[in-house]
């Protein structure tokens, strides 16, 4: 009989991240032995990094926002101000607070094992870390994605900063010049803008949030510019950047113009890659640039290896990595085998007013040749808008000609909680009669929500 092989754990998890703490606290509750591999900070990058202290500082830019602009409520505003390393302690404090940042004692006391140290495959089933060999029976690869800089002429003598290292300055810069008008550009677009910088922002696309549906870059474009003075460039090309005394140049094309601007400092907020440096080709894993390849339960082409999260490529939600390791997770655990389900992950940018959408948008209809019905129902139909004084937003819906919902996007106050209710109604096959029969709170924002509804009808 042959001799069953020895090895140090059933599952070591590479990346503390969404994409892997998840995998990890399920296996180690079901009794498996189980390291955690973190080449950076445990927890990863969302509570350390980018989704907890960015939204600290956007909620914190809001109530400023909203105090400045009182007096129309009535309210006394002369000496509003703010202090910026304070704002700061605010935010560290909010990722102190997750529990995840900056240590490991919430891993260790799931009985995992951990290493702080980047991980490399010596063969199918070890890796080294830090000069010592671990071994598994099984992985899961999590490792996320890192910021890589446009192929932009001088950009990297010029010196820049990304969407991590802007939230660790001192102060904000007086003027920047973002590259990419995606979720994460436009979000600091709007969090530097509140706080004084003047903005520009660069998008090679024809609109801001080129993912979202046409009407919404549109609404998000006028809203930054008139309330926040940010020049959106949209569909231009950064071509040249430089260093000028103590600021710099930025020469970019829009519409077959070239011109120049400047500015303080420049922002990359495009061009995240898979993190796949860690000697995949020696555990006979297939990959590219563009991410690890898996199949539908997320296995790789070595059937004991799993990988979740941006390793995989598609530059995802935080909720969307957990939902791909909680199914990893289920996978290496069970023989009955799941695949993750992303009819209803919502798409999320924390702007004010926020973004939502879920399922398929106008131009993912277009392409599949569906034929749709859709309605639109604007904020200021609804009392609420009167009360907030807040009139720019709009619920859209999409149906298929049944009435089925297929997709709805959110621009709203609070657009991130709203949007799960329709969440529901495309993961469940709900019609746009279903909903609108529902009683919304009068006074919520959700009524919106129920007039859209409305406007499909049966």
């Amino acid at each position: 009989m042959a001799r069953k092989t020895s090895f140090d754990f059933d599952l070591i998890v590479i990346g503390s991240g969404a994409g892997g703490s998840a995998a990890a606290s399920i296996a180690a509750r079901a009794g498996k032995r189980v390291a955690i591999v973190e080449a950076d900070t445990f927890g990863g990058d969302s509570p350390n990094w980018s989704d907890v202290p960015t939204k600290a500082l956007l909620h914190a830019a809001l109530l400023y926002d909203e105090a400045r602009h009182g007096a129309r409520f009535g309210l006394r505003t002369g000496t509003i101000g703010y202090n910026y390393p304070s704002l700061r302690a605010w935010k560290d404090l909010a990722v102190k607070r997750t529990g995840a940042g900056g240590n490991r004692k919430f891993y260790e006391n799931e009985g995992i094992a951990t290493f702080n140290s980047a991980a490399h495959f010596l063969s199918p089933n070890e890796i080294s870390v830090n000069r010592r060999h671990l071994s598994a029976e099984q992985f899961i690869v999590a490792t996320g994605s890192h910021w890589v800089p446009p192929n932009i002429q001088g950009l990297d003598k010029a010196g820049y900063l990304t969407p991590r290292t802007i939230l660790e300055a001192i102060r904000p810069p007086k003027s920047l010049f973002i590259i990419g008008g995606g979720t994460i550009g436009v979000e600091i677009a709007q969090l530097m803008a509140t706080f004084g910088t003047k903005v520009y922002l660069a998008e090679v696309a024809a609109r801001l949030l080129p993912k979202e549906d046409e009407e919404v870059g549109q609404l998000m474009e006028r809203q930054l510019e008139e309330r926040k003075g940010v020049t959106s460039l949209t569909q231009a090309r950064v071509l040249v950047a430089q260093k000028e005394g103590l600021g710099k140049k930025v020469t970019y094309n829009r519409g077959g113009v070239e011109k120049s601007v400047r500015v303080d400092e420049i922002l990359i907020a495009c061009g995240r890659q898979p993190s796949v440096d860690l000697g995949l080709e020696n555990a006979a894993v297939k990959y590219t640039p563009r991410g690890i390849e898996v199949n539908q339960h997320l296995q790789t082409s070595a059937k004991h290896i799993y990988a979740a999260g941006d390793v995989l490529g598609h530059n995802s939600h935080t909720h969307t990595a957990l939902l791909e390791s909680r199914v990893a997770a289920h996978n290496l655990l069970y023989k009955q085998k799941s695949s993750p389900d992303y009819t209803a992950t919502p798409r999320l940018t924390f702007t004010f007013p926020g973004v939502a959408s879920v399922g398929l948008n106008e131009d993912d209809c277009i392409k599949r040749d569906l034929t749709i019905r859709k309605a639109i129902a604007p904020l200021n139909m609804i009392a609420r808008s009167n009360t907030s004084d807040f009139r720019d937003g709009f619920v859209k819906l999409i149906a298929d000609r049944n009435g089925v919902l297929l997709g709805a996007t959110v621009v709203a106050p609070h657009a991130s909680e709203i949007i799960h209710e329709l969440a529901l109604a495309v993961k469940f096959g709900l019609t746009a009669a279903n909903v609108a029969s529902t009683p919304h709170a009068f006074l919520s924002w959700s009524e919106a929500v129920r007039v859209a509804a409305s406007r499909i009808g049966a």
